[in-house]
Formats: structure tokens, C-alpha cells, sequence
């Protein structure tokens, strides 16, 4: 079972983390950047491993960037910054040898839960023919815009059920204890 809203949980037999990032590990964030975005970035005729660190380097936020630790390693991180509408998500690497196996997706619905709770959207974009538009796709991010090599895509927030109320509308603990109607004879 996971704790997602608190940042933390199991996932596939990974236990993972989200921690406050520090101004010391934009180093290897960078280094992540550059191996994820590698492939999608050739593909697009636009990697020079430089610039790739760079724009890194130059955007980092460690007091909106969140460390993944995976297993008690740094398996990757995740960036939400407070935009004028709702939140951006950006910077949101996933080491290649945990991509594929729920964790994406783990740590994602703990970023848009905590959103849903505030009633904001969340924005970001993702490179064209990324396989990434997939995950965030599963997650309720539809297009906005796109260009030659971006996909500019938002969520809205989902509505937070009422304390005591299940997601379906039903009063937690009011169910009968059988499916289907109840008859004369069965009361």
C-alpha cells in the first residue's frame, strides 16, 4: 500500500521518497537530464550535451524541486513551481532503469493530489513523440498547444470527495451489507 499524498509509498516492490532538493544536487540532475532527454533530443535533431546540462543549470529551483529516492537512492526528481493559474511541473526525470515499472506514475499522482486538494491546474510540456505524453496523458493531461517540438498540455483539478464521502457519492459506511435492491421480504 503507498502513502502518495505524503510524498512517499511502495511501488512494484520499490519504496520511494520524495525529499526537498538542495542546491548541491543540481550536478546530478543535470547528469539525468542529459541521459533521458538524450534520445527524444537527437530524435528531434536538437541534442548538443552542453546546452542540455546548461538549461539545466540555469533553472534549477531546489526550494521547487523535489529529490526522488528510490530503495535509498537518487532515482531522479520532479519540479512544481506556483505559476499564475495553478502549477507548472517541469524537471520531471525518472532514472531509465525505474522507468516503465509504476513508479513515474506513483509519484505523479502524489504532485497532482496535492494540486487536486488545492483546486488548481497543472501545466507543463513535454517534447513531441515523447514517450512521456503517454504517462501524463493516463493522468488526465490533455493538449493545449503544440509547435514543431513541443506539447504544451494541462490538467484541471479533480474534485476531492467530501470527509466521510467515497469517491462514487456513497456516505462511507451506509452500504448494505449485499449488491443489488433491497425487497420487502430482505428488510
Amino acid at each position: 500500500m503507498t502513502a502518495e499524498a505524503d510524498g512517499r509509498g511502495e511501488h512494484g516492490g520499490v519504496e520511494w521518497v520524495l525529499r526537498s532538493a538542495e542546491a548541491a544536487d543540481v550536478e546530478v540532475v543535470a547528469e539525468l537530464r542529459t541521459v533521458v532527454m538524450r534520445p527524444d533530443l537527437e530524435r528531434l535533431g536538437r541534442f548538443d550535451e552542453h546546452r542540455v546540462r546548461q538549461r539545466l543549470r540555469d533553472s534549477f529551483s531546489p526550494q521547487h524541486t523535489s529529490v526522488i529516492v528510490a530503495d535509498g537512492t537518487f532515482a531522479g526528481c520532479v519540479t512544481v513551481r506556483p505559476a499564475e493559474d495553478g502549477l507548472w511541473l517541469e524537471h520531471f526525470y525518472l532514472a531509465p532503469g525505474l522507468q516503465g515499472r509504476g513508479l513515474g506514475s506513483a509519484v505523479l499522482r502524489s504532485v497532482l493530489n496535492r494540486a487536486d486538494a488545492d483546486g488548481v491546474p497543472v501545466r507543463l510540456n513535454v517534447l513531441r513523440g515523447s514517450a512521456a505524453r503517454r504517462l501524463y496523458e493516463r493522468h488526465g493531461f490533455t493538449v493545449e498547444v503544440q509547435d514543431a517540438i513541443d506539447v504544451f498540455m494541462v490538467r484541471r483539478p479533480a474534485p476531492v470527495p467530501a470527509a466521510g464521502v467515497e469517491p462514487s457519492g456513497h456516505a462511507i459506511g451506509n452500504r448494505r451489507s449485499h449488491p443489488g435492491p433491497a425487497t420487502a421480504a430482505g428488510r
